[in-house]
């Protein structure tokens, strides 16, 4: 075995542990460059009196920026390689992303309000459409990231390299453990969040679709800030009127993490994830 069978693959192609260095090499300074733009644009909206609701885009566009650099010169492909393309645009798609996110959060939620594990309690008033459309301004960027770095290049290589199967443990292991430094991570809510990087990874191949994966996430997380007033991982949110609180134990309701960490809503992902590995992800093996 010689260096040069180190780097690359009897195709002459870098090995995909290489691809993801460089994919991480390039990614630092773009991050730099993305809040660098922030920075100036902010800077220049602050000189006329406003400052542009932008800041939570510069991560995002930095994984993009380097996305689309790591594309053209490392893989030469197309955004397509990692289900950006025009095809990954069909509003089906993009239907079934948003309502498995949103359903498979909002059902198990209805259901514990309706047995009281979940109550609304008021607190002080306030705009519902401020908060809601700050939420949007937030969540929609941060769903993006998570969603691009994770299920895009990253996921895309190691799928092409080790198969799915093992690219879905290994990007929804790190999915959890990213969130452990979120206020109130204790091991069932990172355990969920891990299941949870299955079920976003699990409606990635189903759809081919990272668009449609980021709206499931979007969906998910916006559903609880602007509809339960709840925390999102841990995460407090604006709650002006009213805010749904766990009046039952932990373990189901999610307690301080939100529902999303209770047993209920991983029973609702989970049967969701039966649904998609018996239909859509079995035809792909086909």
């Amino acid at each position: 075995m010689d260096a040069t069978s180190l780097l690359l693959t009897p195709e002459r192609k870098l090995h995909a542990p290489w691809r993801l260095v460089l994919f991480v090499a390039v990614l630092m300074p773009a991050l730099i460059v993305a809040s660098a733009l922030e920075s100036v644009i902010e800077g220049f909206g602050a000189a006329r009196g406003y400052v542009p609701l932008i800041s939570n885009w510069s991560v995002p566009l930095g994984i993009l920026i380097a996305t689309a650099i790591t594309l053209k010169w490392v893989e030469g492909k197309e955004w397509s390689y990692v289900w950006l393309g025009k095809d990954a645009l069909a509003s089906s798609a993009l239907v079934r992303g948003t309502l498995w996110g949103l359903l498979t959060i909002a059902v198990p939620s209805a259901i514990l309000i309706g047995t009281h594990e979940l109550t609304s309690v008021p607190t002080p008033a306030g705009s519902w459409w401020a908060a809601a459309t700050l939420g949007f301004a937030s969540l929609l960027p941060a769903a993006f990231a998570e969603e691009l770095l994770l299920r895009g290049y990253v996921f895309a290589v190691l799928r092409e390299s080790v198969g799915w199967r093992w690219t879905l443990i290994a990007t929804s292991i790190v999915f959890g453990l990213l969130h452990v430094p979120n206020p109130g991570s204790d091991p069932q809510s990172i355990a969920i969040v891990m299941l949870a990087g299955f079920f976003l990874g699990s409606i990635l191949l189903a759809t081919q679709s990272l668009y449609a994966t980021v709206l499931a996430h979007f969906a998910w997380n916006w559903f609880m800030a602007a509809g339960l007033h709840t925390p999102v991982s841990g995460l407090k949110v604006l709650a002006p009127g009213y805010q749904v609180v766990d009046s039952g134990p932990d373990w189901l309701t999610g307690g301080s993490w939100g529902p999303e960490g209770g047993f209920a809503a991983a029973v609702a992902m989970f049967l969701v994830l039966i649904y998609l590995h018996a239909r859509p992800l079995r035809r792909m093996e086909s």
